[in-house]
């Protein structure tokens, strides 16, 4: 790699890291709080699934009850030091979020095996989220960030 290319993609790679994380951080935050928020107010595409899929509990309280545990989740994320709760509580919620896979599979499958509605590629969504929530509880003990050196 030519010095002048080397020296861009350090710069690129750098501010990455700079950003990077606060920016998904912040992105995790305004998404949980912003869906949360949806689920009390009645508003939420997802609250016929909850509801559905946990049935065995009144959806009139519970639905409620989980888009204040999300916006939880998103209030946690954006103050450093609740992030461990946040991340504990994101990870029980999103335990409950891949019951419709098995409770529901009419409502997450397509016609051909695994193949996925609307609503089944809304849950497996959320891979990307646990991969986001352990990178940043992989950050949590971090003191400082270092650049990289230049040639």
């Amino acid at each position: 790699m030519n010095k002048k290319l080397y020296q861009f993609d350090l710069k690129i790679i750098n501010l990455m890291k700079t950003y990077g994380l606060p920016i998904l951080r912040y992105s995790l935050a305004i998404i949980f709080i912003w869906f949360g928020l949806l689920k009390p107010l009645g508003l939420s595409p997802a609250g016929k699934l909850v509801a559905n899929t946990v049935y065995w509990f009144s959806p009139e309280w519970f639905v409620p009850f989980l888009g204040w545990w999300e916006v939880v989740i998103g209030l946690c994320l954006l103050y450093k030091p609740l992030i461990r709760i946040g991340i504990g509580l994101l990870l029980l919620q999103m335990m409950g979020t891949f019951l419709p896979l098995i409770i529901s599979p009419e409502i997450v499958y397509g016609s051909k095996p695994y193949a996925l509605t609307l609503e089944g590629q809304y849950i497996i969504k959320n891979l990307i989220i646990i991969g986001a929530a352990l990178v940043i509880g992989s950050h949590l003990r971090d003191k400082t960030y270092k650049p990289q050196k230049k040639i």
